[in-house]
């Protein structure tokens, strides 16, 4: 994705595995903001198709925890 203020791309997601999952996926950067963006195709009661959408900023995302080093045993701990 460029660095455009107020704009973003929304690509089909290839990986959706469940009807839950958005039909399509992206990000978007709204005043200096960035955001993941999902979209679900819909169809309303009375037959309108839409795209019902969700946006989550990036900060708010969990981060992956790091994995913990594996020479911990090396230590200098008092006891």
């Amino acid at each position: 994705m460029t660095d455009r203020d107020n704009s973003g791309a929304l690509f089909k997601n290839d990986r959706k595995e469940k009807e839950g999952h958005p039909d399509y996926r992206g990000e978007i950067t709204v005043a200096g903001t960035a955001y993941w963006i999902s979209a679900w195709l819909n169809e309303s009661q009375k037959g309108t198709k839409y795209m019902g959408l969700k946006v989550t900023a990036k900060e708010e995302m969990p981060a992956k925890p790091e994995p913990s080093p594996t020479n911990d045993l090396d230590d200098d701990l008092p006891f």
